[in-house]
């Protein structure tokens, strides 16, 4: 059985030897954070002492470097992460045989459900929990944070949609004297409609191609940078399939409906007004 123990609660004093007195070291798990800063490697001794500079800690050998897992809930932290033997904690930190939670894995269904009533009809002083509960008592605030996106996410879009339409309707109602010599050649109202709208979706085609392009870069930069500032492989930016079909329809949408607005109401002016006479 492990433990896992912060920097906070012991110190990992390098060694070079081990001490004549002690025939064989046991064995430690160190985060990998640690192990850039303090340029400790597999096989390295070192000292687990309860408090800083104490060298008459237990000597121990790195067994393994643990790589940083991509929760959120410990992306500010700054702490260090050692893991130890259980026996080994209990010595270091003097706290006797008690804990202040533990974990039991069950084959879940029924098997933990009777698992959780058997612990509780135990004895005061302590309750049981399954671990769904608290992730979720765990993940509020990130539930809290994800709304607070989604509702930037859909002022954001509703203003982006009214600023593209907009521009599309300016850009075909710049097009009057094309679409009046097009009349007056004897093309019918239905085909330049349907010419603006082809050109309108096109040209929307291209644009949420862009942004999409646009956000993986995005995304990508933003990964990079606080991945390597906080030293973690969690990712902060993810662009996911559903986002990306979202946004494709939503500008073809938004394209082609003003490109056909703006298209019917120049067909239906007359040509020589479009010329400004």
């Amino acid at each position: 059985m492990t433990a896992a123990l912060t920097a906070r609660v012991a110190s990992a004093q390098r060694i070079d030897s081990i001490p004549p007195w002690k025939a064989e070291v046991r064995t430690i798990a160190v985060d990998e954070r640690l192990a850039a800063d303090a340029g400790l490697r597999v096989g390295d001794l070192v000292v687990l002492a309860a408090e800083p500079g104490n060298a008459s800690g237990d000597t121990v050998r790195i067994s393994a470097i643990l790589q940083r897992r991509a929760d959120p809930s410990e992306v500010a932290r700054s702490e260090y992460r050692i893991r130890t033997h259980l026996g080994q904690l209990q010595e270091l930190i003097g706290y006797g045989d008690r804990v202040d939670r533990y974990a039991i894995q069950t084959t879940g269904g029924v098997a933990a459900d009777s698992a959780l009533r058997r612990i509780n009809a135990l004895s005061f002083g302590f309750h049981a929990y399954p671990s769904r509960e608290i992730a979720v008592e765990t993940s509020k605030t990130f539930l809290v944070v994800s709304r607070f996106h989604r509702a930037i996410g859909m002022i954001t879009i509703v203003a982006s949609a009214t600023f593209l339409l907009c521009i599309m309707l300016l850009k075909v109602d710049e097009r009057r004297r094309d679409v009046a010599a097009m009349r007056l050649m004897g093309i019918s109202r239905a085909t330049v409609v349907r010419t603006v709208m082809l050109e309108s979706s096109f040209v929307a085609l291209l644009g949420s191609l862009f942004g999409v392009a646009l956000g993986f870069a995005v995304s990508a930069f933003v990964n990079a940078h606080y991945q390597a500032v906080y030293r973690t492989p969690l990712r902060f930016a993810i662009i996911t399939a559903g986002t990306v079909t979202y946004s494709v329809l939503l500008s073809l949408v938004l394209g082609i409906g003003a490109g056909a607005l703006a298209a019917r109401r120049l067909s239906r002016t007359p040509p020589l007004t479009l010329f400004g006479r």
